[in-house]
């Protein structure tokens, strides 16, 4: 068996400073601050810097600071600024916005809520993010006063129709943070078209994906969270600022009740509906929404409650007011366990008689067809501008967007801009601005490298739009080439930019070096005797688009199974589990090159990923190309299933072949 002992080398996130803002030659943050009096000089962190707290709400944030000052590279000697963090009374200031007051020997972070002076430091992280000063940390001198345009800048992610793992769901978090968004909605259930299943609601995929005791066949089986680790999520994410409003999807969008209680469903409008004359659906809703609600330590521990009621069908009059009566129910039905509720616009597509509750309920406004947002504004709701054509993105899906039109937005949209309608801006009843992930293609490859790799500059836009929606200072390309000088936020690497270079050894396990700078979640010590004393190993390590994977390779025989590397998310083979090719496993899928070694044979191997496709060259020369695969859907519509890979490099696996010059980097 061989082993990999490697070094880490993290590739640069930035590659100098370049003024980014009119206010400062010296300072860059996303979002953009509002204020900002830059003096001269600088002032000197360490990790030995001594942070001090006005009040015992801010040790959390004192102690997210000083972890990631380790992680930021901030040295371990030398004389240092101290550090203050304050909870203050400046009713201008609000709820999020914060001053930071950066001398030679303090720095000073002051808001009203622990909230704010998180923001506060996320600030201070990023401004040494984008410079990339090794070996320093080093922030100019400045005054710095911030507050957000909107109070919810937030991100929905459709884990219903993907599972979305819990681990990636907790990094999400850090990086909303570090970028000041401040609500994840979680889509908990829906289900696929059922054109991608022979037309036959039957076999149609959906799910939900919350652990139920009252229901437990309702849970999905190929992916769930437990109460206690969703609890747990809600009231960490919490603490860095972010709060989690869990959805449950009803009446449409219902499959996965229809499947685990067929008596539910209204085969007249769809079988995702539930039907709504029938007597016994209000109670089995009301039930499961209770089971998290309930008690004095809930599974939705946060202050929302998104009840769904999204594209049901208005084709009957009597349907629509069930429906809009419906609506108002489940309203007044979180409200009773101390819950606001957020709900999906579709009062206009479903307009009728019966009232539904608007005082103090947020509308999550994305179709002016649905809900046009000046009747919604006009009978009183508070709004969520998340219109989808210009905010969503359904993956690989030929349809709505695959990226978002970053520079559109930045240039022309704000959160005042819903569809057609233009409000003025800081209207106060647009609460703020939204994106979705929508993963409307069920089982057609996409992987949760491929969200983050969607999700990540949509963040980066979006929060700057949310919290500084008028860009009066900075033009699009200025501001475009900062943001990507910033990274995902400490402790996260999604985007897997790191450069390895590796030289292999026999032994059993590969060990990453990493150095204070390693931008990793997690590090667990595995340095024995003869080995590295200092070697960590990071379950994620991994390496991103657009990279290169080489390495020279004597074949010996391979049982099926045998890995070369792998992650927590992933496995590279060289003999893979059915067929014994050269070939990779991520998110439940198998994908294999038409390729073999033979034993005895020495050649040079080489694998090149991008965003769209993974390549097998052998010998420098192509051999084969796993990109998009186009298939047809019941209907005859094509749809893509996605073959790509964020190469793995935790480990290496059990293998009999001879590996040498094993190299990864970007491209």
């Amino acid at each position: 068996m061989k082993k990999f002992i490697f070094s880490i080398a993290l590739l640069s996130l930035s590659t100098g400073m370049a003024s980014a803002q009119a206010t400062s030659n010296d300072i860059f943050v996303v979002p953009t601050a509002k204020s900002v009096k830059v003096g001269k000089g600088v002032a000197s962190v360490t990790c030995k810097a001594n942070i001090t707290v006005s009040d015992k709400s801010l040790d959390y944030a004192a102690g997210y600071l000083k972890k990631s000052l380790h992680i930021f590279g901030a040295p371990f000697h030398g004389e240092s600024a101290s550090i203050n963090l304050q909870i203050v009374k400046n009713k201008k200031l609000g709820q999020e916005g914060y001053l930071l007051d950066i001398t030679p020997d303090k720095i000073t972070v002051s808001g009203q809520t622990p909230q704010a002076v998180l923001w506060g430091i996320q600030t201070i992280l990023q401004m040494q993010d984008a410079q990339d000063v090794k070996g320093k940390f080093e922030l100019p001198i400045c005054k710095v006063q911030d507050e957000p345009d909107y109070r919810m800048r937030g991100f929905m992610i459709d884990v219903a129709r993907k599972f979305i793992p819990m681990d990636y769901l907790k990094n999400l978090v850090r990086t909303m943070s570090y970028y000041k968004m401040n609500m994840l909605q979680v889509h908990l259930n829906d289900n696929g078209f059922k054109k991608y299943y022979h037309n036959n609601w039957d076999e149609t995929y959906a799910t939900f994906r919350l652990e139920s005791e009252r229901f437990p066949d309702l849970t999905a089986k190929d992916g769930h969270y437990t109460k206690a680790e969703f609890r747990e999520f809600v009231k960490e994410s919490a603490k860095l600022g972010v709060e989690v409003i869990p959805e449950i999807d009803v009446p449409a969008h219902s499959l996965a009740f229809a499947h685990f209680r067929p008596s539910l469903c209204a085969p007249k409008f769809g079988v995702d509906h539930l039907d709504l004359t029938n007597p016994e659906v209000i109670p089995f809703v009301d039930s499961l929404f209770t089971e998290y609600m309930e008690g004095p330590d809930p599974v939705f521990a946060g202050p929302r409650v998104h009840v769904g009621t999204d594209e049901y069908s208005n084709a009957d009059k009597q349907v629509v007011e069930l429906f809009r009566g419906f609506t108002d129910h489940l309203i007044r039905l979180v409200e009773k366990y101390g819950y606001q509720a957020k709900l999906w616009g579709s009062l206009t597509h479903a307009k009728g008689e019966t009232p539904v509750k608007s005082e103090n309920v947020i509308m999550d406004v994305w179709n002016n067809g649905f809900a046009n947002p000046k009747d919604m504004k006009e009978l009183g709701y508070q709004m969520v501008s998340i219109p989808d054509g210009y905010v969503y993105i359904v993956p690989a899906a030929g349809y709505y967007y695959d990226y978002l039109n970053d520079r559109f937005l930045y240039e022309r949209w704000t959160p005042a801009q819903i569809g057609g309608v233009k409000f003025e801006e800081k209207d106060p009843q647009i609460e703020g601005g939204c994106f979705a992930v929508w993963n409307d293609v069920c089982g057609n490859g996409i992987s949760v490298g491929d969200v983050h790799h969607r999700t990540f500059p949509a963040m980066q836009v979006m929060a700057q739009k949310c919290w500084h929606a008028v860009n009066d200072t900075v033009n699009y390309p200025v501001w475009d080439a900062g943001r990507k000088r910033i990274g995902e936020g400490p402790g996260v690497n999604e985007l897997g930019k790191t450069e390895v270079d590796i030289p292999i050894l026999r032994s059993k396990q590969v060990l990453l070096n990493c150095n204070n700078a390693c931008h990793a979640p997690k590090h667990e010590h595995k340095g024995k005797k003869g080995n590295n004393p200092h070697a960590y190993v990071n379950r994620y390590a991994q390496i991103g688009y657009d990279y290169q994977v080489d390495f020279d390779i004597t074949w010996d025989k391979e049982r099926k199974g045998a890995v070369l590397t792998e992650s927590a998310r992933a496995k590279f083979y060289l003999s893979d589990p059915i067929s014994g090719m050269l070939g990779y496993s991520r998110d439940g899928y198998l994908f294999t090159f038409k390729y073999s070694g033979r034993p005895g044979v020495t050649e040079h191997i080489t694998i090149k990923g991008t965003n769209k496709k993974t390549e097998l060259w052998v010998n420098g020369k192509l051999f084969e190309t796993l990109g998009y695969d186009e298939r047809l859907a019941a209907d005859k519509q094509p749809y893509n299933i996605v073959r790509t890979l964020v190469f793995p490099l935790w480990r290496s696996g059990k293998f009999n072949s001879a590996i040498t010059n094993f190299k990864a980097k970007k491209i």
